[in-house]
């Protein structure tokens, strides 16, 4: 093999590893916006919900029990 063919190989290497560089950061990207559509549409719901449906519960009894003894 001589210098200039070995040359191009890496030339062309290096064009598919950029290729692959740029495939892979999409894929990152595309990773993280999913883990943050699912934190915001799942987690934070659920977090709410731990603090909305005692509020609820507290006032719905109080309301039944208000009505219960005739007020």
């Amino acid at each position: 093999m001589d210098i200039e063919t070995v040359s191009k190989e890496l030339r062309a290497q290096r064009e598919i590893i950029d290729k692959i560089y740029v495939s892979v950061e999409k894929t990152r990207k595309y990773f993280l916006w999913t883990t943050i559509i699912t934190v915001v549409i799942i987690v934070l719901p659920f977090i709410a919900m731990l603090f909305v449906v005692p509020m609820f519960m507290s006032t719905y009894s109080g309301l039944i029990s208000g009505s219960a003894l005739g007020i």
